[in-house]
């Protein structure tokens, strides 16, 4: 079932977080994701309307993409994490309809900045540049190229700094 759909995608709902535990608990290798999820929930990070779902045309959640607060430096920012796709849908799209509606609400809420710590050769397609060429780096070592940051308004280039994730992180 690997072709690709137009999915739908709207704002994870109360009824969904069940849904969305499982997509994470079978994306991942550990339940990890789904825990930090569930973590997330209750953390001052949350921000209402960035808890993305993609569906199948009869509503069903296959696919998630969280986007929570977290900083640059001292400069507010978002952390897209997790993006998660049921195994048997991913390949199809579904990922990737959730992290644009995700982004696209955040610049709809005036949100500026998004960094994604992920897969080098996936997050590029949504504009994500490494993020050590803008001066952004984290407190922990991981491999330069999967750090990446997004400006979601040209206006204002991305600021330089460490990111401060939020607390459920660990980091």
């Amino acid at each position: 079932m690997n072709t690709h759909h137009t999915w739908n995608t709207r704002v994870e709902t109360d009824t969904d977080t069940a849904a969305v535990r499982a997509i994470n608990a079978a994306a991942f290798d550990t339940t990890d994701e789904a825990d930090l999820v569930d973590a997330l929930r209750t953390d001052p990070s949350w921000i209402e309307g960035l808890s993305i779902v993609s569906t199948t045309p009869d509503g069903a959640p296959v696919g998630y993409a969280l986007l929570t607060r977290c900083h640059v430096g001292g400069v507010p920012a978002l952390c897209l994490a997790p993006c998660a796709v049921l195994p048997e849908h991913q390949r199809t799209g579904a990922g990737s309809a959730a992290v644009r509606a995700a982004l696209e609400a955040a610049r709809y809420q005036g949100e500026r900045f998004v960094i994604v710590l992920g897969h080098p050769a996936y997050y590029p397609r949504f504009g994500f540049v490494r993020a050590s060429t803008h001066g952004i780096g984290l407190s922990i070592e991981v491999p330069d190229e999967a750090l990446m940051a997004l400006t979601l308004d040209e206006d204002h280039p991305l600021p330089s700094g460490t990111v401060r994730y939020a607390a459920p992180f660990g980091i």
